[in-house]
């Protein structure tokens, strides 16, 4: 007996959720961050490219910015190319930084002399630089500055 009731409402607070989101979005006074509908094509004013100098770190253990295009690189569970140069046993030969020795540390602190599968997936935290203007206002200030 409890059951069908209890279904009831679940049944019932899904539909009054659903109605509520489809009633907000017809109601009008939301608008997106760039200033248009989804389907609407918006031009690019201009293309940033990447940097090639490094840029500093805003704030400690910021994870470095990848001063070069990442686009054709293959990360997935079975490759990751970002470890053809950066990983130790390639990274002075190839003269890149190498990955600092939390990469190659397990979720219980024990070293390894392979790359984590918590710190495989490269872009998860760093990310490509380049010299854009920020998308949104913020009043950040760099503790490099300081």
């Amino acid at each position: 007996m409890k059951k069908p009731v209890l279904a009831g409402i679940l049944a019932l607070a899904t539909s009054l959720i659903l109605a509520g989101i489809g009633f907000a979005q017809t109601a009008g006074g939301l608008s997106t961050l760039r200033g248009a509908g989804v389907e609407d094509p918006v031009p690019l004013e201009q293309v940033f490219q990447q940097e090639t100098q490094r840029f500093t770190r805003e704030y400690r253990q910021q994870p470095p910015l990848i001063p070069h295009s990442i686009d054709q690189y293959q990360v997935d569970l079975k490759a990751n190319q970002c470890l053809t140069c950066h990983d130790w046993t390639n990274a002075g030969e190839r003269n890149a930084p190498t990955l600092s020795m939390t990469h190659y540390l397990d979720r219980d602190g024990t070293e390894m002399d392979h790359v984590a599968g918590t710190r495989w997936f490269c872009s998860q935290c760093h990310v490509p630089q380049v010299n854009a203007p920020a998308l949104v206002d913020n009043t950040f200030e760099s503790t490099a500055t300081r």
